[in-house]
């Protein structure tokens, strides 16, 4: 009877719906054949205009990624922190981004060289394919009319030469200027750029005044000269070392001419520093504020300032603090700044680790290549990445980082194409003597960019 009632039932509905149903017999498979009745699934990407990085590794979707387009949609800030171990990656994203950034006709990118080999920095490659010369900082070629940043140039108003000098000279000794070394240095500078009219003031001018002060320093304080003489002579022994010292040469003089500051990619070669010197955070210090004052302008460009080996930067209190003020540029006149660094515990355990936090809160954009796994660990609990990710940073290979942009946190395979390959790729023990990283090949010769050109202001 029951039988008979289901019968009626599905044919009167059939006969008002207009449908019948049918039934299937079960069917035994496997879960790898099953898989493919579940809709494919993954985390929203970053949107589609900018420049592709690579491919996220657990969807195969394209990663693409701009900050200036993100900028006040999906980050609070622009700037951009580059983690991992040497070998892993991030010389050939740093170059790849840079170079499809340059597609887009409003950018302007900075770069601070401070590695390489034969003689060069690692970017020489890149600037020869561009037609640039870089701006090399060396002391040696400095004294055969080599290049010259002036921190004294006309260009920097007085209050930011001040402010380099004093930089200058705590970079140097590792300690603050008390008030009376201030107020002699102060007094000199000011004496100095009063009185020099027919030519740009040089640091000789500065080291002149400080051991032979004009009596008027000494009236406007209502002390003897000898006094101001004396406050003043350990500042004029650390800035004669930029005079007559190893540094002599690259800073003593007027700004070299013919420096192009509205080339799309200006790259300053340190690579013949020594990078464990005292030289580097003093050159760090000088190149910043001679940016900030001739190079960072209200003109509706997007600026990208590009710092390897950026743990001088932010181990050094006063070089970070100068570069904390530089980053709140970004906001204001559309610069990203990128540091690019191997360990985090090199800057958070250092001198400056509270400058060196206040940095990375600023950077909104934070990419992880391997790392080992007590310094995955670390990292994690500084940046707050998921657990997930910290499990497997220490497993990633070459060419793979983790990226998390605001939260948005996935694991991203760099993409290079093989016009990009030559110049990106250009240390001898890589190219030589051992493989290429396995980072994936796009299948077209030119750089992988989005045409669609940026609006953000």
């Amino acid at each position: 009877m029951a039988d008979l009632l289901d019968l009626v039932t599905r044919a009167f509905a059939g006969f008002v719906f207009g449908r019948t149903e049918t039934q299937r017999l079960p069917v035994r498979t496997s879960s790898a054949q099953a898989q493919a009745v579940y809709l494919p699934t993954a985390a929203p990407g970053l949107g589609d205009s900018g420049v592709i990085i690579g491919r996220e590794v657990y969807s195969g979707k394209g990663y693409i990624y701009d900050p200036f387009q993100l900028y006040g949609q999906q980050l609070p800030a622009p700037h951009w922190l580059v983690l991992g171990e040497s070998g892993n990656g991030k010389s050939a994203l740093e170059k790849t981004y840079v170079l499809r950034q340059l597609r887009f006709r409003d950018r302007q990118v900075v770069v601070l060289d401070a590695q390489g080999e034969d003689g060069v920095g690692e970017w020489a490659l890149i600037a020869q394919e561009l037609g640039i010369t870089p701006i090399r900082l060396d002391p040696l070629a400095a004294l055969d009319r080599g290049i010259r940043l002036n921190p004294l140039d006309p260009a920097i108003t007085s209050t930011g030469q001040l402010a380099l000098l004093r930089t200058i000279i705590e970079v140097a000794t590792g300690s603050s200027l008390d008030e009376r070394s201030g107020f002699a240095l102060k007094v000199a500078h000011a004496y100095v750029n009063e009185t020099v009219t027919d030519r740009q003031p040089v640091l000789t001018d500065i080291v002149e005044q400080l051991r032979h002060p004009a009596p008027t320093a000494a009236e406007a304080m209502n002390v003897d000269v000898e006094d101001v003489r004396n406050w003043g002579l350990d500042v004029a022994l650390v800035l004669d070392r930029l005079v007559d010292g190893d540094l002599r040469g690259m800073f003593d003089g007027p700004t070299t001419v013919g420096i192009d500051l509205d080339s799309p990619l200006i790259i300053f070669d340190l690579s013949h520093i020594d990078r464990n010197s005292i030289a580097m955070p003093i050159l760090m210090a000088i190149v910043g504020v001679w940016l900030e004052h001739t190079w960072i302008r209200p003109d509706r460009k997007k600026r990208i300032f590009l710092v390897e080996e950026a743990w001088h930067i932010i181990n050094s209190p006063f070089v970070a603090q100068l570069f904390q003020r530089l980053l709140k540029f970004g906001r204001r006149l559309g610069l990203s700044f990128v540091a690019v660094v191997h360990h985090l515990s090199d800057v958070v355990d250092g001198a400056a680790a509270r400058e060196a936090a206040a940095i990375l809160k600023m950077a909104s954009t934070r990419t992880i290549y391997a790392q080992k796994a007590d310094e995955a660990r670390a990292t994690g609990k500084v940046l707050g990445l998921p657990r997930w990710a910290v499990e497997i940073i220490p497993t990633l290979t070459p060419g793979i980082a983790v990226w998390d942009v605001n939260g948005n946190v996935q694991v991203v395979k760099h993409l290079v194409t093989e016009a990009e390959r030559p110049l990106v790729f250009t240390d001898r023990a890589m190219t030589e003597s051992a493989p290429v990283p396995a980072l994936e090949a796009a299948d077209d010769a030119g750089p992988v960019v989005m045409e669609k050109e940026s609006t953000v202001a």
